[in-house]
């Protein structure tokens, strides 16, 4: 299905480079939200070794290598998603946008069956200062996922009812953004939260 021509050439140029300016302000606040975890984060870590497990005895290799493939290829399937488009191959861009939704999913799974692990094996937000904050880490990160599976599933039926206009193209890329957005959020909790902690 091809993009349809009635939009107004207004919207499909001035109307979208507005929104995908005002997205870009949007990611700058997230990125200090994300910016402020992380330095709450390195602050605490290390502290409260009395009180609660260390992040050695906290982490898991295997889940975090599951999570990191998995979001990695949703990047992947984000981008397929965004090329379909570009080609006007609806039926292909809704179905990675499907998939990309599907790994969402996955990824989400596994940060809850770590979240009951560090339960577990006693860390909590109650814990110390460092679990309180690696558990909130996480966690915000986590919700924008969920987010973002919300946000992908609407998208999608907007695609299935209206089909690719200059409308739900716009939004579509946006979406993509905001997925990219979270697997460079990722890269850094995995090098710096895990991969330092396991050290």
């Amino acid at each position: 299905m091809k993009i349809d021509s009635n939009q107004p050439l207004e919207y499909s140029t001035e109307q979208n480079k507005m929104n995908i300016l005002g997205f870009w302000i949007f990611l700058g606040a997230e990125i200090m939200l994300f910016a402020t975890l992380f330095t709450s984060y390195f602050i605490y870590e290390g502290r409260g070794v009395g009180s609660g497990p260390s992040s050695a005895e906290i982490f898991e290799i295997g889940p975090v290598i599951i999570n990191t493939m998995i979001l990695l290829t949703s990047s992947f399937t984000i981008g397929l998603a965004i090329h379909a488009m570009r080609i006007q191959r609806t039926k292909a861009m809704i179905g990675f946008l499907i998939v990309t939704l599907v790994l969402g999913a996955a990824f989400v799974s596994v940060e809850i069956y770590e979240f009951i692990h560090f339960y577990h094996i006693g860390a909590t937000l109650q814990t110390s200062g460092f679990t309180a904050t690696l558990f909130t880490t996480l966690a915000t990160h986590g919700a924008h996922v969920t987010f973002g599976l919300f946000w992908g599933t609407m998208i999608i039926i907007q695609l299935v009812k209206h089909g690719l206009t200059a409308q739900t193209a716009n939004k579509s890329f946006i979406f993509s953004l905001y997925w990219h957005f979270l697997d460079v959020m990722w890269i850094f909790i995995f090098s710096f939260v895990y991969l330092k902690g396991m050290m």
